[in-house]
């Protein structure tokens, strides 16, 4: 069961960049810049996936009444925040909006993909419809290109039983090189077995490897070769340049946007103007 972690008694920082295995690996002054404050928490977890996933009542039972609702700073999109604890450590569980994928054509995807690439949550758990796993698959893959800290919530057990839909999660976890958790979470079923995957992930426990598309041509190969360590030099704290740089390639323009002002690797920079000179990088590729 989850309880209450409001009390600040045990309170212990989160030493982001250490090399412990089990200390907090999420960026907390990104967060903060985010709008979420890690004080009194451990870990940060993120909640990603697909409208009508089941999300919201995942989110309801990891976090029960513990929860309140905001919006995003600066942006009118509405975000929801709850706590849990498991074991000796408290977790913060940030619900991100419900998003079909993170290539940032929508306000909803941009606030998705900028919590998970800035801010670098401990753990990201995917909800995916067991119903409708095709469907929901492109965004677990993309989420997956971002962050290698993540556990698959196969959501919806009871209609995929109830439809003799029969999914192998050992196998699906095998595949994608992560923790895959069965659940119904309008029962509660698998609950338990969620907090101890994040658990696992989050203190180090379980090292994820998650699968990659690597079906890039040879001259997205070369351009990649070319700017990747531009990126890694410009902004050396950036958890996935290569990312950053696919990205760059499809012409993302929110991303180039951020390349250019130096927001990429400070998204509160003071002196956008002195960032630009200082930072930009060239997106010239031969």
């Amino acid at each position: 069961m989850t309880t209450d972690v409001n009390s600040k008694t045990a309170q212990r920082p989160a030493p982001t960049g250490s090399a412990c295995e089990t200390c907090p690996m999420h960026n907390a002054g990104n967060l903060l810049r985010l709008g979420v404050d890690m004080s009194d928490w451990d870990y940060v977890v993120a909640l990603a996936g697909n409208p009508n996933t089941g999300k919201s009542t995942v989110f309801n039972a990891l976090t029960g009444l513990r929860q309140h609702t905001g919006n995003w700073p600066g942006k009118t999109v509405s975000r929801a925040e709850g706590g849990f604890s498991f074991g000796d450590a408290r977790y913060k569980l940030v619900d991100l909006p419900g998003t079909y994928s993170l290539l940032s054509t929508s306000l909803d995807e941009e606030v998705a993909r900028d919590f998970i690439l800035f801010g670098q949550p401990d753990v990201t758990i995917i909800v995916v419809d067991a119903t409708r796993l095709e469907r929901n698959l492109n965004l677990v893959l993309q989420v997956l290109e971002i962050t290698e800290r993540a556990v698959l919530c196969l959501n919806l057990m009871d209609e995929a039983e109830r439809h003799n839909i029969q999914v192998d999660e050992r196998r699906l976890a095998r595949d994608l090189g992560i923790p895959v958790v069965p659940t119904a979470a309008r029962q509660g079923r698998g609950i338990q077995e969620l907090l101890q995957a994040v658990h696992n992930v989050a203190t180090g426990k379980t090292v994820c490897k998650p699968y990659r598309l690597k079906n890039e041509s040879p001259a997205i190969r070369s351009a990649l070769a070319q700017l990747v360590p531009k990126i890694k030099a410009a902004f050396p704290d950036l958890p996935n340049a290569q990312w950053v740089a696919l990205r760059l390639l499809d012409g993302d323009q929110s991303i180039l946007e951020a390349v250019r002002k130096g927001e990429l690797g400070n998204l509160s920079r003071q002196a956008p103007l002195e960032a630009e000179q200082n930072y930009r990088i060239s997106l010239e590729v031969a």
